[in-house]
């Protein structure tokens, strides 16, 4: 150990040099010449991970004109504190569909009728009305060429794409384009807010990729993301422009689904006004946007015989037409059929694209409602029922058609049997309000990922589920749902023209899941380059073929659903500007850990009885924030506590490893750092009061792992170097390499709550190694523990900080436009972080600090 240490001397030069010498195999730290010195706590490492390597040749220079008794030890690796802690956490996350038995399974594939599969159940209904609208009937050669198009458009999208290929691509049981997203942020460090810490990867649900053959090459996907801001931002813009995208398709859903099902009236009722089926579906939305605060599990039960009824009925007609009218449709297998299509209709073909992509729609609810049901019960439940009836319906519309050219506007319910004809009516209407629900439920599932990653405001989640905690329940979002159907059905309700603003819609979230897709199988899966260029290119070129036909009709009203998802898009866009610049700004800002050494434990004020806790956004550092509560306040509590809401990229954290500590200076500021991690898909329900209890638990367990690992670093220190004189034999080498010094003591005398806290004085404290020495570390651990009880008796107290921030007088005109009014009104009306605990006003305390920015 002598050998390693190097006196510090005064040349410049040579202190660079033992800087840049710093690498994963050893550090210099000071340490005092009685063996004391800074390996207490983790400021070092805070400052280290965010100062570059002239700050601290700086620092280093300052203590060393200001200490001339400390000399430059060489120890082991810097190993973060957190990271070490998340090793010595125990837990595994079960997923939550995991151990589900048969009966279980057969439910929750009947649930999954009435949430998953509405939206694409009820596309016969308006699917082939669209399409020969644009492409009217010339002969049965065109009925051919359009169901040909339709089956293989069924095929390759819902069944190939997203059955078999998608659907694998779950974040943990989580879909949706912020559950890829999460996933791709897991395995490369992508998000635009850089608070990555290492001790995230140790989190038993962040599950990471064994390295394959292919490893080369997706470690250089990964290192080609992380070092370009351009990838990253194109990659968070094209996340956002897909929910945006989705959050459209919640409003034109509603209102295609039920316009089309109420358009059957003029089948049955010949002279009825398009007035009347308007004001029908206006009072139909209402009633379907006030029944979804019942939650997914109780509709589900109610709505999935419905659906089941709907399904049956739907093959059923088909099976019958197909036997009354032509069952030579079946030649529509036969993909030639499409050519001849084109060839005879040319540029109306074309435009009759978009009328058959929606026949696919409700794909991406497959996915999205992955957080809802199970893979397996999803994938069982189309292939078996879905599909086949599906098929079954279009080759009795198509067989119909035949016969009957100049029913095509209505072509679902002139197809109907006349004596079924208001059964049918009515289930298909139930089942339409079923469709609605499917995307309703998969915006507010969007919703909630997008805010925990931090790309949306804040809004009341209602789980409505306790077994199932994927199953919410968002009122604000859920009435600017109707409002936005409300006034898109009152606008435009032509089903030509609603059906071209679908196909936008759906075609947005399509093209993102193949990009994002693409990436997980480069970056993720590291399969065979031909199979992930074929996917790539199969998929994409359909879906822009799709696209470009729908853009052609945008004059026609779509362009209200373009306007709509231009607005969702600015909104989240803005959100994540400002809380980007937040952070950054609160980096910058923060405290100095060598101002809270010169302050002293007493913090420069009073410290009182009780536990503060402060809650702010930095993973690293003493926040800004603490400064405005030192100089406001007369009094700091006895015991701080930095706590950190912090979601990570993975669906779920498991209760015994949510909080993560670390000391904030030495033992006598009484001082810590929490991490409360939390999953996208997490609940936040507790109250305040098993808030603190849990925190409180989990700091003791620290404060005893703490004490229980330098009592065996002391032994072993004890029966490898006895030889060493009584300075040396304070300090301590850790198994890692770190040296600890124990002229610091473990705890402050304990003193009487009622009066403030000073810094104790470490003369007298150390002993001669041996049972003295343990007996004094047991006592050191009961005494920090009583103090934090008594702390806790005391009283806990929310110290919350209001950090605005606010464009420079010298910014731009947009910045200034969008972080001093936009950016300012979405956080005033957001949800606050701590709305979930519930804490009584009694126990809040504000302070508020504006950022220039």
């Amino acid at each position: 150990m002598a050998d390693d240490r190097v006196s510090v001397v005064d040349e410049r030069g040579i202190a660079e040099r033992l800087v840049k010498a710093d690498s994963v195999e050893s550090r210099w730290v000071f340490q005092d010449e009685d063996g004391s010195g800074d390996g207490d706590y983790d400021e070092d490492y805070e400052d280290e991970e965010e100062d570059s390597e002239r700050d601290r040749i700086d620092v280093d220079s300052e203590d060393e004109e200001n200490n001339v008794g400390q000399r430059l030890v060489r120890t082991g690796p810097r190993v973060d504190s957190f990271d070490v802690e998340a090793l010595e956490i125990p837990g595994t996350h079960r997923n939550d569909f995991e151990e589900f038995g048969t009966w279980r399974t057969v439910m929750l594939v009947f649930q999954t009728l009435g949430v998953v599969f509405g939206d694409v159940g009820t596309s016969p209904l308006y699917t082939f009305s669209v399409m020969f609208d644009k492409a009217p009937i010339q002969g049965a050669e065109d009925v051919l060429g359009a169901l040909s198009l339709v089956l293989y458009t069924l095929i390759l999208i819902p069944l190939v794409k997203y059955v078999l290929v998608v659907l694998w691509a779950n974040d943990d049981s989580e879909g949706g384009t912020f559950a890829l997203y999460s996933l791709i942020c897991r395995h490369a460090k992508v998000s635009v807010i850089p608070n990555q810490l290492p001790s995230d990867a140790r989190i038993s649900s962040f599950r990471l990729k064994v390295p394959s053959p292919e490893l080369e090459r997706s470690l250089k996907i990964k290192e080609r993301l992380e070092n370009s801001s351009g990838l990253k931002k194109l990659l968070l813009m094209l996340v956002l422009a897909g929910t945006s995208m989705v959050i459209a398709d919640g409003v034109v859903t509603p209102a295609m689904s039920v316009v089309s099902a109420l358009g059957g009236l003029k089948v049955g009722i010949s002279d009825l006004k398009s007035e009347v089926i308007v004001m029908l579906a206006v009072a139909f939305l209402v009633i379907l946007f006030s029944l979804q605060k019942y939650g997914t599990s109780k509709m589900g039960f109610v709505v999935g015989p419905a659906l089941f009824i709907w399904f049956c009925s739907l093959a059923g007609v088909g099976i019958y037409n197909l036997i009354k009218y032509d069952t030579n449709v079946w030649r529509a297998f036969n993909p030639v059929h499409i050519y001849y299509f084109f060839k005879r209709n040319t540029v109306k073909a074309w435009y009759a694209l978009g009328g058959c992509l929606l026949c696919a729609t409700g794909s991406e609810a497959m996915f999205a409602d992955l957080c809802y049901f199970s893979v397996r019960s999803v994938q069982l439940t189309f292939v078996f029922l879905v599909f086949p009836c599906l098929l079954l319906g279009y080759l009795g519309q198509a067989a119909y058609l035949m016969e009957n050219h100049g029913d095509a506007a209505e072509t679902f319910f002139s197809s109907v049997p006349s004596g079924a004809f208001w059964p049918v009516f009515v289930i298909a209407n139930v089942a339409a309000l079923i469709a609605s629900r499917a995307s309703t439920t998969a915006t507010f599932s969007c919703i909630k990922q997008s805010t925990a990653l931090g790309c949306f405001p804040r809004l009341k989640i209602i789980h409505t589920s306790k077994k199932f905690m994927g199953q919410i329940y968002i009122p604000v979002l859920n009435w600017f749902l109707l409002v936005a159907c409300l006034v898109l059905v009152c606008s435009v309700s032509s089903i030509t023209e609603i059906g071209n603003a679908y196909g936008i819609a759906e075609l947005g979230v399509m093209m993102l899941t193949t990009i994002l897709v693409t990436i997980v199988m480069l970056l993720i899966w590291q399969i065979n380059i031909f199979i992930v260029l074929a996917f790539l290119v199969i998929f994409m070129g359909i879906e822009l073929l799709f696209f470009s036909s729908v853009l052609g009709s945008v004059a026609d009203g779509s362009w209200v659903i373009l306007v709509f998802a231009a607005v969702m898009f600015l909104i989240m866009y803005i959100w994540n500007y400002g809380s980007k610049l937040k952070y950054e700004t609160e980096v910058k800002q923060k405290m100095s850990m060598d101002l809270l050494r010169e302050l002293g434990s007493n913090l420069g004020t009073i410290r009182a009885p009780g536990i503060g806790l402060l809650y702010n956004e930095l993973v690293r550092g003493v926040p800004a924030i603490f400064g405005h509560f030192l100089t406001a306040l007369p009094a700091v509590h006895s015991m701080v506590i930095f706590v950190c809401i912090k979601y990570v990229p993975v669906p779920v954290v498991p209760q015994n490893e949510r909080f993560l500590f670390r000391r904030v200076c030495q033992k006598s500021y009484h001082m810590f750092r929490c991490i409360a991690r939390y999953g996208y898909k997490d609940v936040r329900k507790e109250n305040h009061q098993a808030f603190e209890q849990l925190l409180i638990e989990s700091l003791e367990k620290f404060i005893r792992r703490e004490a229980q690992e330098r009592s065996l670093e002391s032994d072993g220190d004890r029966d490898t170097d006895n030889t060493d004189d009584e300075s040396l034999s304070r300090v301590l080498i850790a198994p890692n390499g770190s040296e600890y010094a124990l002229g610091v003591p473990l705890l402050a005398e304990f003193k009487d709550a009622r009066r403030p806290i000073s810094e104790a004085s470490t003369s007298g404290d150390v002993r001669s190694e041996g049972s003295a020495g343990i007996h004094d570390a047991e006592q050191s651990l009961e005494r920090e523990l009583s103090f934090i009880r008594q702390a806790k008796e005391s009283g806990v107290v929310y110290l919350l900080g209001h950090g605005d921030i606010r464009a420079r007088k010298d910014s731009w005109f947009i910045k200034k436009l969008v972080v001093n009014y936009f950016y300012a009104f979405l956080r005033r009306n957001c949800r606050r972080s701590t709305a979930n605990l519930s804490v009584p006003h009694s126990h809040l305390m504000q302070v508020a600090m504006t950022y220039m920015v």
